[in-house]
This record gives C-alpha cells, sequence and structure tokens, in this order.
C-alpha cells in the first residue's frame, strides 16, 4: 500500500510541451466531449442501466419491461425517453404496442467491454 500512495503525486514541476502540445491536437472539440459526458451519465443509473441489460437479451414493451423491474409504466417510460434521446434505444412500433430494442451494436459493445472490466 505504501508504493500506491507514491503514484497519486507529481512532484515535478517540468511540463513535458511536446507530450502536451501532440495529446491537445488529438483532443476532440468541447461539444463532443459535452455529448460523450452525457452518454456516459446514461450508464450511471442504476434503472437505466437494468433496461439497457434486459434489452441485450430481447426486444421489449414498456410493460414487460415494468414486470421485469418491478416497476411502473410510468417510471420505465421516463427513463426510455432520455435512452431514446441519447440514441442508446429506438423504438419499433406494433399495432398499438411499442417493442424497444438496443439502437446498435455499438450500445451492445460498451455494455459487454463494462461488464469485461469489472469482472476482471
Amino acid at each position: 500500500m505504501e508504493n500506491d500512495k507514491n503514484f497519486e503525486t507529481c512532484d515535478c514541476s517540468f511540463i513535458h510541451e511536446d507530450v502536451v502540445n501532440s495529446v491537445r491536437t488529438l483532443m476532440p472539440d468541447e461539444e463532443t466531449v459535452f455529448d460523450l459526458a452525457d452518454l456516459f451519465k446514461m450508464f450511471a443509473d442504476s434503472t437505466r442501466l437494468k433496461i439497457i441489460l434486459a434489452l441485450l437479451n430481447a426486444e421489449m414493451c414498456v410493460c414487460d419491461i415494468a414486470a421485469l423491474l418491478g416497476m411502473t409504466k410510468s417510471a420505465i417510460s421516463h427513463q426510455l425517453r432520455s435512452l431514446r434521446q441519447t440514441k442508446l434505444v429506438k423504438p419499433r412500433r406494433e399495432g398499438k404496442i411499442v417493442y424497444y430494442s438496443l439502437d446498435d451494436d455499438h450500445v451492445r459493445n460498451i455494455v459487454a467491454q463494462g461488464l469485461c472490466h469489472i469482472k476482471e
């Protein structure tokens, strides 16, 4: 544990300008950073994450998701609205029923990578 403390702070006062300048050119613009932060906020809520995990396995309607998670349809609809706005889930209407699924394989990959990381 003592060695971990040695890595928490940097005692140098020299700025490696070549590294800083190189990385600066690779950084995304501010709007992209804010959009990415908003995306990751969606994964920070346990209810939204449970919905995403459920949709990894099957396309589901609001009633199905509500029953699975033991929540109201209204609460699930509210969370699905946020997930739709960040393009994590997409709706599909079949008659009077709206089914939800993950928007694309990127969402599946993000969740799979997160699960792999925490299981290390």
